[in-house]
């Protein structure tokens, strides 16, 4: 495999620069002046990030590509340290826009006004470690995520998310999915899986499998899939609790 290049043959403004940092703020001409962005010292021409004004916002990171001229942005939720905002571009200036609006405390929503590259992922930014939010937050994230889809076999798994969705039972519990199958939880951080497995294959069709190493049932529909599935959900579940990472 051919090595990458160096990341000066690749940034040459930003090694003129110092650091992707000191780059950020020079492309923004005085708007990043009052924000404390940093580049790593073993890193200066591939990384930089920047906190924001909210208390509960983690820094965002910006990360240079190796292979081709383009960076990365990404932030993550601070309860569970999973993204919420993310996006590439080639643009350093749209970067240095994103990072400021950030910084501010812009909302998820500002930020891509501001910079369009910075996309939302859909889950929500949290303060506390709500269950009820957590449990929200993922939903949102899962129909984002499956409303931007783009394979062949997207409408299909749309559809399973907004059908599991629709039925109360399971918009109560935790949602995440494991190679694109849908799976829940009564606990969160630390996942307790209850409940069957649901996908769709590559023709459109659905299956429901008690457990996941099973093939399961097959369906046409993402309902029958899911009515089936609600069939096997043990009773007495309640509401997500707040599990304790180990």
């Amino acid at each position: 495999m051919p090595q990458p290049p160096e990341p000066a043959a690749l940034y040459p403004d930003v090694a003129a620069s110092g650091s992707l940092a000191a780059a950020l703020r020079a492309v923004a001409d005085g708007a990043l002046d009052d924000v404390p962005l940093t580049s790593p010292a073993d890193e200066p021409l591939s990384a930089a990030s920047t906190g924001s004004v909210p208390p509960h916002r983690e820094p965002l990171r910006v990360t240079a590509w190796n292979h081709e001229r383009k960076w990365s942005v990404d932030a993550d939720d601070r309860i569970l340290g999973l993204s919420v905002l993310r996006g590439e571009t080639d643009d350093l200036a749209q970067i240095a826009r994103a990072v400021r609006a950030w910084h501010d405390g812009e909302s998820l929503d500002e930020v891509h006004a501001a910079a369009p590259f910075a996309r939302p992922t859909g889950r929500l930014e949290l303060a506390e470690p709500d269950p009820v939010q957590l449990v929200e937050s993922e939903w949102s994230r899962l129909r984002a995520e499956a409303a931007a889809l783009t394979t062949p076999w997207a409408h299909a798994h749309r559809d399973l998310v907004e059908a599991a969705h629709a039925a109360p039972e399971f918009r109560a519990l935790y949602p995440f999915t494991s190679h694109w199958a849908l799976r829940f939880s009564s606990t969160r951080p630390l996942l307790d899986v209850v409940g069957p497995v649901l996908w769709c294959t590559g023709e459109g069709a659905f299956r429901m499998a008690p457990v996941m190493s099973e093939q399961g049932q097959a369906f046409g529909t993402a309902h029958e899939a899911v009515a089936a599935a609600l069939r096997l959900l043990p009773d007495g579940i309640g509401p997500v609790r707040y599990g304790e990472l180990p």
